[in-house]
């Protein structure tokens, strides 16, 4: 059954998202860039009909990745490649760009290699030339982090670049043998493609509103909408594209509190998957309704359990660019909810040591961190253990680092009591900042896992399980794999140390002007 710390959260997701069961035993948990590398090319080399990746771009050294989908196509004759990539990110001047890393794809496959490009329409006009292209994703990027073979895909919020193969922490959730699931994916990124560019080899005539660039053309597909002004088609097709699934995959009306949420039967080890789209530049806001429900019942659900004398909930949080968006910080600050937060430190942020105005960027997330302990303070929040002590009852704030690495992890989990495993995990595209809710385009999955109470083993969240989950019922191995990955990302976080860095006046100056950008 679900647990009741997230059962009224269910509930109310499945008044309103489609829901997907999704077998517990079918889902891996990967901790490190290297598996989910390793498993992507391995998917690839499978592939028997079609591959779909979406990603914000892919960097110029990944010459293993392209030559595995160059020798799929070659060997599947029916094989059909979709990418939906950013196209600021991916056309940056030069000879490396995404786009011409793709090019000969398309010379070479041009009827099977699909390659579409999101443009924000909000950079448009004078400013759309006056920016220079290394500062064009401050006006919205295509952020959904999705790839996908056959019917299995790989959830993430990972690009498709060297260091996060290597050296860039993320998470990766995959599902493999779920065609409904994987068709939902699908179908969503076909359905951003009719508000995308599509990437196409040189010609004679122009599309309206279509246009060459460094050696390609991107063509616009839409004669009817300008794409600088797609807000209304964009947010009508992915509100339609939605309601949709949501007709044709709902979870059945919930019987009574005993059963709220149940499996089909006793043996069904189904996790219940919803997706949630958000596009703040569309009006698709279904991350903060999903964020705000569910702090408001395991607010109330906190408050129940102390009152009884029972377990609290536990929230994890992490995010590698922490600049809460304004109405999470006040869910988090509102409520009684314990919150455990992991942001990167700054040596971790992957803008350390860069050039120019972004070196500052690490500096600004200080700032941001500064006012957010402060207002925590403030609110009487304040972790009231030490650093170390799953225990302890407020909001903690830790820093991540890893020597040689980044940070990009981000998401939430939920735990019934501070030494159980998680029941519920926000996972996808989405930083819970500003510019992920207003900005870029995300898709990010709520995942609720049953909770067997009788074959449930007490578990530290800042610890492995003491015994082997692998002989455990799958839904209790999966809450262990997810009580792993808590414990994988908060090894090497380490108590904040923000507080007594110091942040420079003109710092300050940058962040008050973009600080929805961060």
């Amino acid at each position: 059954m679900i647990h009741p710390s997230v059962r009224e959260v269910t509930r109310g997701l499945a008044q309103k998202h489609p829901v997907f069961r999704v077998s517990s035993s079918k889902i891996s948990v990967l901790n490190e860039p290297r598996q989910f590398y390793a498993l992507l090319l391995d998917m690839i080399r499978r592939a028997e009909y079609r591959i779909f990746i979406s990603s914000l771009y892919i960097g110029s050294s990944e010459t293993e990745l392209i030559d595995a989908i160059y020798y799929a196509l070659s060997e599947k004759p029916s094989l059909q490649v979709y990418f939906q990539l950013d196209l600021n990110r991916s056309t940056r001047p030069g000879a490396s760009s995404t786009a011409k890393i793709l090019l000969p794809l398309i010379s070479r496959f041009p009827e099977r290699v699909h390659v579409s490009l999101f443009r924000s329409p909000h950079l448009r006009g004078v400013l759309a030339k006056l920016v220079p292209p290394r500062f064009n994703e401050g006006w919205g990027t295509w952020h959904a982090k999705i790839y996908g073979v056959d019917d299995e895909v790989i959830i993430s919020g990972a690009n498709l670049n060297q260091s996060y193969f290597t050296n860039r922490q993320d998470r990766y959730i995959h599902f493999k043998a779920q065609p409904h699931l994987v068709q939902y994916c699908f179908d969503f990124l076909r359905t951003v493609s009719t508000f995308s560019y599509k990437l196409s080899l040189p010609s004679a005539t122009l599309e309206p509103n279509s246009y060459r660039h460094e050696g390609y053309v991107l063509h616009w597909p839409d004669s009817q909408t300008h794409p600088h002004h797609i807000q209304q088609k964009a947010g009508g097709a992915l509100s339609a594209f939605q309601a949709s699934w949501h007709t044709s995959h709902k979870l059945p009306a919930l019987q009574d509190e005993n059963d709220a949420g149940r499996p089909d039967s006793p043996e069904d080890d189904s996790v219940l998957l919803f997706p949630v789209i958000q596009a703040g530049q569309f009006n698709i806001r279904e991350e903060e309704s999903a964020l705000a429900l569910l702090y408001r019942q395991l607010d109330e659900h906190s408050k129940r359990a102390k009152k009884e004398g029972n377990p609290r909930p536990l929230v994890d949080l992490t995010t590698g660019y922490f600049g809460l968006y304004k109405p999470y910080r006040d869910l988090i600050l509102a409520s009684d909810v314990d919150t455990r937060i992991v942001a990167a430190s700054p040596k971790a942020n992957g803008f350390y040591g860069s050039k120019g105005i972004s070196g500052r960027i690490p500096e600004g997330y200080t700032l941001l961190e500064q006012r957010f302990m402060r207002a925590v303070q403030k609110a009487g929040r304040m972790w009231d253990a030490p650093a170390d002590c799953v225990h302890g009852k407020g909001v903690q704030l830790s820093e991540w680092e890893r020597d040689g690495w980044t940070y990009h992890a981000k998401g939430i989990w939920v735990s019934p009591s501070h030494s159980s495993p998680p029941v519920l995990t926000l996972f996808g595209s989405t930083n819970l900042n500003s510019r992920s809710a207003h900005i870029d385009t995300e898709l990010s999955f709520i995942m609720v896992v049953p909770f067997a109470q009788d074959t449930v083993r007490p578990v530290d969240a800042g610890a492995q399980p003491t015994k082997d989950p692998s002989h455990a019922p799958s839904t209790v191995a999966l809450r262990h794999q997810l009580a792993g990955e808590v414990s994988q990302l908060r090894s090497y976080a380490t108590r904040w140390k923000g507080a007594q860095r110091r942040v420079r006046y003109w710092t300050r100056v940058i962040v008050k002007m973009v600080e929805g950008m961060l």
